[in-house]
């Protein structure tokens, strides 16, 4: 018996570099040094955290979607399929934020809290972590890692900076000669926390002072699964207009989504800790126009008002990866100071023992993994299905959603209904 399992990471990376008006630092020669861990001595807090109410959840969930609005306008236009994690993203980026101050901590703070500090960011996005459902059929991984370099004279890390994120991320940090062994270290620890599915983020090391790092990997099985005698190939029109051939998923949901002007579904994973969701644009209503259309306010409510029904659904099946550099993105939503050599301060990350320079964040580099695959497995945990709760007979007429166009879709947490992981598809 063969069932459904998905398997997706992505990765967010900032680097902060120093500006020396064209001058550049060389990287160390010799024999290539491991990296030493600079959490040696230093032990996370008894901290408290925030549950995600009202002012958390419709925060994440417009700063998930003006995020993804932002990141696929170029895609959108040469046809490529994307996926962005809005978590990941902001997990990064408030780390970040712990070392920044005046206006740049107040651009960072606009943008990842609509005006909540950091210090209670911290604490809801801390609870919120800790509350993802996390079970063996149904697997979120949450990941995080500072890395410093250590040449004797660039960089001083402020230890408040590395005691904050340790309390409320599980930071990991390391110093490191960022060398041809530091860009081993970093790409192995990718790796690892990605169970392979990103083998290398890093392919060069130049002036970077340091490098923040977050991974999230989620790995779940379909809580109904789909059979053989449910995969048919079938026609996929892309967003040129082009005809592709495609394995279709075909089953029977009990969650209809409609929020006037797209249609969809939801299916739940196993345990129903999460689900996944797509939305088809009406006839007449192209992507683009549909995305633009799309608000934080409006998708939570989408989901606040979706019906049991019977859902007639197919998918298909799709696998690819997806880049983004996510600088200009963030330029758009408001964080500029941090990008400018001039204007950035990062003062409460660390200070340089160079006067003619200043700490800013050079590259947001967002990569990301998705495959909807069928994998092998013993057919007693394939049964162990659990029917959604409350799916007696319905009166109505079985609605019909053929993802066989551009869509739009999500992995989100169930309790909140946050996005976790937020994409279209344009071609398979």
């Amino acid at each position: 018996m063969k069932h459904l399992r998905i398997y997706i990471a992505a990765i967010l990376l900032a680097a902060a570099v120093l500006s020396l008006s064209g001058c550049s630092s060389e990287q160390s020669g010799g024999t290539a040094a491991q990296a030493a861990d600079l959490m040696v001595g230093v032990s996370p807090n008894q901290i408290s955290a925030k549950p995600a109410d009202a002012a958390f959840t419709g925060n994440m969930a417009e700063f998930s979607i003006a995020l993804f609005k932002e990141s696929i306008k170029e895609s959108a236009s040469v046809g490529e399929n994307t996926l962005v994690s809005p978590l990941s993203v902001m997990l990064a980026l408030a780390m970040t934020a712990n070392g920044a101050d005046g206006e740049t901590l107040a651009q960072m703070e606009r943008l990842l809290g609509s005006g909540i500090p950091i210090e209670s960011l911290n604490e809801y996005l801390h609870g919120y972590a800790q509350r993802l459902p996390n079970a063996d059929k149904s697997r979120l991984s949450i990941a995080n890692s500072i890395w410093f370099r250590d040449d004797g004279e660039s960089l001083s890390v402020r230890p408040d900076f590395l005691q904050r994120n340790a309390d409320y991320y599980g930071a990991s940090a390391f110093s490191s000669s960022f060398d041809s062994q530091t860009i081993r270290d970093i790409n192995d620890w990718v790796n690892i926390n990605t169970d392979g599915m990103i083998q290398q983020i890093l392919d060069e090391i130049n002036d970077e002072l340091l490098f923040l790092i977050n991974t999230v990997t989620f790995d779940a099985e379909w809580q109904n699964v789909y059979y053989q005698q449910d995969i048919r190939e079938g026609e996929f029109t892309n967003i040129s207009g082009a005809v592709e051939i495609a394995d279709f998923m075909h089953s029977r949901e009990s969650v209809y989504l409609d929020d006037g002007l797209a249609t969809g579904f939801m299916k739940p994973y196993a345990t129903g800790g999460c689900s996944f969701l797509a939305l088809l644009p009406n006839v007449g209503v192209s992507l683009e126009e549909y995305i633009r259309s799309l608000s934080g306010e409006g998708f939570l409510e989408t989901l606040g008002n979706a019906h049991r029904a019977i859902v007639v659904a197919s998918m298909p099946k799709f696998e690819y990866e997806y880049e983004i550099e996510m600088i200009n993105a963030l330029k758009a939503l408001g964080i500029t100071n941090a990008f400018d050599e001039y204007t950035a301060d990062f003062s409460r990350m660390a200070t340089t023992e160079l006067g003619n320079g200043n700490i800013y964040i050079s590259k947001v580099l967002h990569k990301t993994f998705i495959s909807l695959d069928e994998l092998g497995t013993k057919a007693g945990a394939a049964t162990m299905v659990a029917t959604a709760p409350g799916s007696a007979p319905n009166p109505e007429e079985p609605k019909i959603v053929r993802l066989d166009r551009p869509f739009v879709y999500a992995i989100i947490d169930n309790a909140t209904n946050l996005p976790i992981f937020i994409g279209m598809v344009v071609g398979v």
